[in-house]
């Protein structure tokens, strides 16, 4: 089991880190941090400490992978911090590998959220033993136009702020159908949102239990082979999770990496799987197709698969805890997770 962080509360003091693309300093988009980390206080009653190096803009940053990992490593040691977020995504984190003392985070817990490249901190936080959160970045999620939307609220308090069990995730109301260009004249533009369906099962019966690991399979595919990547054992009787950065990708390459999967064992360990809503419902469909063909061409067709959660690259979003156990009942077309993401 990994180890659970202490929640979050009203007055902590959180870093902000930029250990992938370093827009959150850029001219252009400085704002948008701003916004996020007023958000932040605003909403979560959080006090925001950016790290030395998050600031210093996409170009320096690109150049410096070990500033970045400086930063990770500099909010951990500081008892002081509560939680750290990161600003955003990117491709560029695989590089922070040689920078890392696994040692510090194993003996430092503490809250670490963000999405897609920042998948790649969190399999070196459960590599550490500790559990890290699925969830929101700041310059999307906590930045967005006009306002934040009600169901992250809600979920980042309900995961992060309370030791509760968390309990049955629901499908929001809606989702936002578009991504926005992020400048400043339209900060006021809401995104146009569309009634949402609900979860999808693709396949299986029953009820399943397992501890959740997975992420953003785009940035997954540059963990293989690494450190990192959790021995084949890890992944026994796990709910993978699993969502794409772009829901134009086409659907040859999520056949292709679920194979891998297969290839590694994998599929043949966890317990069921849920994959997040494309951000861009283009091939909507074909995933599912996708999936169904591969699980069938390993005779798999009995593992539970539910599919459309909001997590990941889509609007809104709720948070998932790594290495909390979950529950997918396939009946209902319900996801649960059976214990608090905190202490």
């Amino acid at each position: 089991m990994l180890k659970k962080p202490e929640k979050l509360q009203s007055g902590d003091k959180i870093a902000t880190i930029s250990p992938s693309s370093g827009a959150a300093g850029d001219p252009d988009t400085r704002w948008r941090y701003e916004q996020g980390v007023e958000r932040l206080r605003n909403e979560f009653g959080l006090e925001v400490v950016p790290m030395p190096n998050s600031l210093k803009g996409a170009d320096y940053l690109y150049e410096n992978p070990k500033a970045r990992a400086e930063d990770l490593m500099t909010a951990f040691k500081d008892d002081r911090i509560k939680g750290i977020i990161a600003n955003v995504g990117g491709k560029d984190c695989i590089q922070l590998l040689p920078y890392i003392d696994l040692h510090v985070i194993s003996e430092n817990p503490k809250v670490f959220m963000g999405y897609s490249d920042i998948t790649i901190p969190h399999l070196l936080m459960v590599k550490a033993g500790i559990s890290s959160f699925y969830g929101p970045n700041i310059l999307t999620d906590f930045a967005e136009n006009v306002e934040m939307n009600a169901y992250t609220i809600d979920m980042v308090k309900r995961v992060l702020f309370s030791n509760e069990t968390i309990g049955e995730i629901r499908p929001a109301d809606e989702w936002a159908v578009e991504v926005l260009e992020w400048d400043e004249a339209d900060k006021h533009q809401p995104l146009t949102m569309l009634p949402n369906p609900g979860y999808e099962c693709l396949q299986g019966s029953g009820v399943v239990k397992g501890r959740l690991i997975g992420g953003c399979m785009d940035v997954l595919e540059t963990a293989k082979g690494t450190k990192i990547w959790p021995e084949l054992e890890y992944w026994k009787d796990s709910i993978l999770f699993l969502e794409v950065a772009d829901g134009t990708l086409e659907p040859e390459r999520i056949k292709s990496w679920l194979r891998n999967y297969a290839a590694q064992g994998i599929l043949q360990m966890t317990n069921g799987i849920i994959f997040g809503k494309p951000q861009d419902e283009k091939y909507y469909d074909d995933y599912k197709e996708v999936i169904q063909e591969v699980m069938k061409e390993n005779g798999l067709e009995n593992l539970p698969v539910l599919f459309d959660l909001n997590f990941g690259h889509t609007k809104p979003k709720t948070v998932l805890p790594y290495g909390a156990m979950a529950e997918i009942h396939c009946t209902q077309e319900t996801f649960s997770i059976l214990e608090s993401g905190v202490e």
